[in-house]
């Protein structure tokens, strides 16, 4: 069974930084594709970044040069630097895996549901 864990999350002032983490297993493939999304309270998951097999990246328009998505392979391990962030980027975020999750996945309606989520790792900015 895959395993996705995420740490990193925590509280910040509104401008600051935080740098999320996301271990995968080794049943997670070097060539599938994974992202991060985020859910606040009686909102749908959001899809927020994504990194293909061929390390193209992309993002939600509201976080487009404020975050950046990466992926370790040695460590088997994705990232989401997360910069500049503001009140509204307070949310619970989401490692995903899926080996075809890439940047179509913005454009797909109704949105795909990855085949492996994390637990989640709450992040909160405050003023």
């Amino acid at each position: 069974q895959a395993q996705l864990e995420e740490s990193g999350g925590g509280s910040v002032q509104a401008g600051g930084s935080l740098k999320l983490s996301c271990v995968a297993s080794e049943s997670i493939a070097s060539t599938w594709g994974m992202g991060w999304y985020r859910q606040t309270p009686g909102q749908e998951r959001e899809l927020v970044a994504t990194i293909s097999n061929d390390g193209t990246t992309d993002y939600t328009e509201s976080v487009k040069g404020r975050f950046t998505i990466s992926r370790d392979y040695a460590k088997n391990t994705l990232y989401l630097q997360l910069n500049s962030l503001k009140i509204e980027d307070t949310a619970m975020y989401y490692c995903a895996a899926d080996h075809l999750l890439g940047w179509e996945w913005f454009l797909l309606d109704p949105p795909r549901q990855p085949a492996y989520w994390g637990q989640g790792t709450q992040v909160t900015v405050s003023s």
